[in-house]
């Protein structure tokens, strides 16, 4: 780690070479610690049809029709534009966006990194509150068009999330958070990876300064 050159990159640069730089390392836990639930149990509030149900499918409600056209248009397109509606009308249709949470896609984060404040991390898709905090990151891969990495790439937004997050709460007069845990998904296609990103200030300021601490994450 002595000889790697730690510089200031937007999130869309971040390579496994930064990952490295700044001794983060990312471990696997099983579905059940990850979702705190049997994962085989049913999806609450998701229409049965949608489960067996072809991408031509005709005789189904419109809301899984809708959902049905962006599968098929996202299988047989491959346009980045369309991955990423693929994967907002996914969490849409899994109930994230709550009352009072919106889903914005290509949302662009401040990230300060090795002394520089000018750099940012845009995700492709994020959960915020009405107060704009960053709630869920998701990031899907890119490799049709180049070949960036959607790791190292998701784990730089949380940590520009942390920041983020941390200042929006310091304009409200709260205190910052030691740590804030921020759920991020990866998607290569249509298939999902699962991270919780344990971002700390010693992280931040790590970031911030261009040193690095150690951290695990879970996946």
């Amino acid at each position: 780690m002595a000889n790697l050159i730690r510089s200031p990159k937007s999130g869309s640069d971040w390579t496994d070479n930064e990952l490295i730089a700044y001794n983060i390392t990312v471990t696997a836990q099983s579905p059940q610690e990850f979702f705190l639930r049997n994962p085989e149990s049913p999806l609450v509030g998701v229409d049965p049809s949608l489960i067996d149900s072809p991408v031509d499918a005709e005789n189904v409600p419109d809301h899984t029709f809708q959902y049905l056209t962006h599968l098929d248009l996202v299988t047989s397109a491959g346009q980045e534009s369309l991955i990423d509606d693929f994967a907002r009308e996914t969490l849409r249709l899994l109930g994230f966006a709550e009352r009072g949470l919106a889903l914005s896609t290509r949302y662009i984060i401040p990230l300060t990194i090795c002394g520089d404040n000018r750099r940012t991390a845009q995700t492709d898709v994020c959960l915020l509150d009405r107060r704009s905090m960053i709630l869920l990151i998701l990031q899907e891969d890119k490799t049709i068009f180049d070949s960036t990495q959607p790791e190292p790439q998701v784990i730089a937004e949380a940590i520009a999330a942390y920041q983020y997050n941390n200042e929006k709460r310091q304009t409200r007069g709260l205190a910052i958070l030691d740590a804030m845990t921020i759920p991020c998904i990866t998607m290569v296609g249509t298939r999902p990876t699962f991270y919780l990103v344990p971002v700390t200030q010693a992280l931040s300021v790590a970031v911030v300064t261009g040193q690095y601490p150690k951290l695990q994450l879970r996946s």
